[in-house]
């Protein structure tokens, strides 16, 4: 089958082994409609987490072709899935800590969505793939798994009523982020350095945007809606600059949630933390509950991603990778 096998920090379109069924006791192979390219992805091909001869791509929509199930799912079926399945048991678990699960970490897809083929395990048909309603594109249905994640940062932030949210990166995961404050009641305001980010925020919603080109300026513009600072802050951006920043824009007491890798180990300073009681928290991969929320959302469009997506066919893998770091885009959905 045609696959976009990593090789040397570039995609190379080859065929590789078809997954089979037969091979496995249980679970569904199903044929990949289409796979979005995650920041996740570029992550790890940038910092050599992701090995030679990987094949990379979670954000799939898909249909089963073959299917052992004791699931109502049958072949024909379209669906949009999670990729990691936590055990429900362990001591993360239990606490609530899905995504730090040893069993959630080791499972998986196989192999990436970037493929024509996958093969989902019997524990993914159960707990972390979804029908996708008539009513959502193969596009809308490939936003489950980001949205999720989103979703779960929400939860984790435990926002108070008439709190002020702040996200600081208006990329597509900036996007989700407000959406999924807004779908969850709270306001939430924006800031990026690009204009055009600006307005496509604007339009999905936010309350209120700002450009953040001049720091002590746009510090100044927030005291216009939070005058005190803002409550949460959501650092989407994936730059290590925005960490003093976020901290400049929070009100005493705020929480200030990660949802990005930075490159560097630039960190928080203790006495901000400590004289402050700054609340500093991560959010880092959904749980199948969170995956629920995010389609309940999507099909009850009160969270919309029409029009984020830019679509390339798997042959043009490379160039979606270059036009997506570039800024030329805010996100690639790869057709299979």
């Amino acid at each position: 089958m045609k696959a976009a096998v990593l090789n040397n920090n570039k995609f190379e379109i080859t065929q590789i082994p078809k997954p089979m069924l037969d091979e496995y006791e249980d679970g569904a192979i199903i044929k990949v409609i289409g796979c979005g390219l995650c920041g996740s992805d570029i992550v790890k091909m940038r910092t050599g987490v992701a090995k030679n001869g990987t094949v990379l791509g979670h954000e799939v929509v898909g249909e089963i072709t073959e299917i052992k199930s004791n699931t109502e799912f049958k072949s024909g079926d379209i669906v949009a899935l999670g990729h990691h399945v936590p055990c429900f048991n362990c001591h993360y678990c239990k606490g609530g800590n899905y995504s730090m699960c040893r069993h959630f970490k080791s499972t998986n897809i196989h192999p990436g969505g970037f493929a024509e083929y996958i093969y989902v395990t019997e524990e993914h048909l159960q707990n972390t793939i979804f029908h996708v309603n008539s009513n959502l594109s193969n596009i809308e249905a490939s936003f489950l798994e980001p949205l999720a994640c989103c979703v779960r940062a929400v939860k984790r932030a435990d926002i108070k009523d008439n709190s002020n949210c702040l996200v600081i990166g208006l990329g597509s995961v900036g996007i989700l982020m407000g959406e999924a404050i807004k779908a969850f009641g709270h306001k939430v305001y924006g800031c990026d350095l690009l204009p055009e980010r600006i307005c496509t925020a604007e339009k999905f919603g936010f309350n209120k945007t700002f450009l953040s080109n001049d720091e002590d300026k746009v510090l100044e513009e927030f005291k216009t809606v939070a005058p005190i600072g803002f409550d949460t802050i959501f650092l989407t951006a994936g730059a290590s600059s925005t960490i003093d920043f976020a901290v400049k824009a929070a009100r005493d007491g705020a929480t200030i949630v990660i949802f990005s890798s930075v490159k560097d180990d630039k960190g928080f300073k203790n006495n901000d933390i400590y004289y402050r009681e700054l609340k500093i928290m991560g959010s880092y991969s959904p749980s199948p509950m969170d995956l629920d929320d995010s389609m309940k959302l999507l099909e009850e469009r009160r969270v919309k991603v029409a029009g984020i997506s830019t679509i390339y066919p798997i042959e043009k893998l490379n160039d979606a990778l270059h036009d997506t770091i570039s800024n030329k885009i805010m996100k690639a959905y790869i057709q299979l």
